[in-house]
């Protein structure tokens, strides 16, 4: 039986911030431990299995890839609304997400989470640019719209560098997601010192 512990970012990284109403320390650990055998991509996670590697995920044909922020590269899948502005640090958003390692799926990347299971899709909700999530999602959904999709190849360093997560997710790996911005919601209501906090922690 798969054991997965999971650990809010906002306990394990210096300087970052809770909410009130409700905090997004208890939301997420409230999800985390209702969805069962889950491991939320973007917190700290151990999770006990094995890891198959894949020699040829460095092969992959990313001639269709654009450049993302600080060596992320993308393929948006879905283009979202473009009426709609892409959202603003601090605001409330929900994703869909598979993540796989040593590639996508068809090209023999092996599934480490995903919000869809034989109940259907269960959407990930966080405030986006709050250092809740690796570092790679909230620069990437930041740039994204409501309704779209994209193919992210997020390096190490934006993910869970030389760390890794456990037994799941090894030192230095590349993250293969694919994740959409399936609602974008309410900003917080922030406070002077946590406003304070945005200004001076730059993504």
């Amino acid at each position: 039986m798969m054991r997965a512990i999971v650990i809010s970012c906002l306990v394990c990284i210096p300087g970052t911030w809770s909410l009130s109403s409700p905090s997004p320390a208890s939301v997420t650990r409230r999800k985390a431990f209702t969805r069962a055998a889950s491991i939320t991509p973007a917190l700290l996670t151990w999770q006990y299995g094995s890891l198959l590697t894949n020699p040829d995920a460095s092969a992959l044909d990313l001639s269709e890839y654009s450049d993302g922020p600080q060596g992320i590269k993308y393929l948006v899948t879905k283009e979202g609304n473009a009426d709609k502005p892409k959202p603003q640090r601090a605001q409330k958003v929900k994703t869909s997400y598979t993540l796989t390692l040593n590639g996508f799926k068809e090209d023999g990347g092996k599934q480490i989470d995903s919000s869809k299971g034989i109940f259907g899709d269960k959407p990930f909700e966080f405030y986006v640019g709050t250092k809740q999530v690796i570092k790679g999602w909230d620069l990437s959904l930041l740039d994204m719209r409501e309704g779209e999709a994209r193919r992210l190849i997020i390096p190490s360093d934006l993910g869970y560098g030389s760390k890794g997560a456990g037994g799941s997710i090894p030192p230095d790996s590349t993250l293969y997601f694919e994740v959409e911005l399936t609602e974008i919601g309410n900003m917080a209501k922030l406070n002077a010192q946590q406003e304070q906090w945005l200004a001076d922690n730059p993504l």
